[in-house]
């Protein structure tokens, strides 16, 4: 019997084999894709192709007449037979394994001259011990596959040794370390130790590169999930905050309504022209309520009421605070190693209550982002009134972020959603010369509304 033999050249494993991971054998691996298929099949019968190429190749070069066996053509069917099942090699490794080992087997033994001489055989084998290991989806039928498969290859392999040292086929003319009989021993059974082991490490490793790269995309699946969920969140919590902003901003118009009407129904016999005053003043205050509720009331109710409850909000009410609080703000935000300045540009006029407070806590939360994230000495704040039509604020610093990850940038989400529900717009990111800039402009003025059917003159519109 010729032992099997490993083609002259194996392949290492690849360079980056993947760690272990916990919970290895947890994870199955997917099934192939329709273009892996294709591939396979092209495979295995290009492998096909070549065994009877290769067959044909030892015939012509054995130097003795061959026995081909079933008509003449039995070599050349075995050759081929052996590699066809890797037409299936990753969608049935376990199955393509035992079918190509008992192949391999039988080519050995009844088709010798071909095995030995056809390095296509021998590939054949070492590509479904591949395979088997990469892609079986059942780790423990695997192991005890290859077992099976390992156990019986080194038994016909022994048996080989046995049987050359009993006919005394291994003769030389010696004058080495060992026997010719040792010496032939020690070479095949290294060879095949390599050949056999190899492509099982081979195979493990591409498993393991295949399952680390599957948990690197769910893990960036997820942070994905994750940064939107918290996008939606940071949205939510400015909505809500606004809200309550904006019942601080009406609750005094209500409150001056209510008086002005008991007052009216008091004096409205005894005093007429001071009911119609009071009536004056609730009609201006009605209006002014209407249209600062109108800029932020239809997107606030645009959030989801299931998750507000979840969203841990707290329920109390920040101080009130407006554009003309901005020097206080700019005073407190002077902070050990952090210079801010403050600049007023234009003729100051009344705001609305909603753009007031918003032009605050814009200020306020760039100025917290670069105290936080930023390595800025040096911050500038300039308020921008632009005659009757619009407000505009700048922030501006001379740092740089402190590091590659800055923040969520959830803030900066906050900023462009007040902004946008007001009218306005945004500029936010890097300076040109360097630092970086927020800077906003509200129009004074709402955006006017889709038309609707005319109310009677001085009736406040809902």
């Amino acid at each position: 019997m010729s032992t099997p033999s490993p083609p002259p050249v194996l392949r290492s494993a690849p360079a980056e084999a993947s760690q272990p991971v916990t919970n290895a054998t947890d994870w199955r691996r997917p099934g192939p894709t329709r273009r892996q298929i294709r591939q396979d099949v092209v495979l295995g019968l290009g492998m096909a192709v070549a065994g009877l190429v290769g067959t044909d190749l030892a015939r012509s070069t054995s130097g003795f007449p061959v026995d081909l066996g079933f008509g003449g053509v039995g070599a050349y069917v075995l050759s081929a037979a052996a590699a066809l099942p890797l037409c299936l090699r990753r969608r049935y490794p376990l199955t393509v394994l035992f079918a190509v080992s008992v192949l391999f087997f039988v080519n050995g033994e009844w088709n010798t001259f071909a095995f030995a001489g056809n390095l296509v055989t021998q590939a054949t084998q070492f590509m479904a011990i591949y395979a088997a290991t990469a892609w079986a989806r059942d780790r423990r039928r695997m192991k005890l596959a290859m077992v099976v498969v390992f156990v019986g290859m080194f038994a016909w392999l022994a048996y080989g040794f046995v049987k050359a040292l009993a006919d005394d086929t291994i003769k030389g003319p010696g004058g080495g370390m060992f026997s010719p009989y040792v010496s032939f021993v020690l070479l095949n059974f290294a060879l095949n130790v390599l050949y056999f082991f190899g492509a099982y490490f081979w195979g493990r490793t591409a498993w393991g590169v295949a399952r680390q790269r599957d948990v690197l995309e769910q893990q960036a699946v997820e942070l994905a999930t994750q940064q939107q969920a918290n996008a939606r969140r940071a949205v939510i919590d400015e909505r809500l905050r606004i809200s309550r902003e904006l019942h601080d901003v009406v609750a005094h118009h209500i409150s001056s309504i209510g008086i002005q009407a008991g007052g009216a129904r008091r004096v409205m016999d005894s005093d007429p022209e001071a009911a119609k005053n009071a009536l004056s003043v609730i009609e201006n205050s009605s209006r002014t309520a209407v249209n600062e509720m109108r800029q932020l009331l239809g997107m606030l109710r645009a959030a989801d009421p299931d998750l507000d409850d979840d969203l841990g909000v707290p329920a109390g009410k920040a101080p009130q605070a407006g554009a003309d609080r901005l020097p206080a703000l700019v005073s407190t935000a002077n902070v050990e190693g952090l210079s801010v300045g403050f600049h007023q540009i234009g003729q100051p006029v009344k705001l609305p209550e909603t753009i007031s407070v918003s032009v605050y806590r814009i200020a306020q939360e760039a100025l917290t982002n670069v105290r936080k994230h930023s390595t800025a000495r040096n911050a500038h704040v300039t308020l921008r009134y632009l005659a009757d039509t619009a407000v505009e604020l700048e922030v501006i610093d001379d740092g740089r972020p402190k590091h590659a990850m800055v923040g969520s940038r959830l803030g900066h989400v906050g900023i462009r959603e007040r902004v946008g529900l007001l009218g306005g717009e945004s500029e936010i990111g890097p300076r040109p010369v360097g630092g970086f800039r927020v800077r906003v402009r509200i129009p004074l003025q709402p955006a006017p509304a889709p038309s609707k059917p005319a109310l009677p003159e001085g009736e406040p519109q809902a």
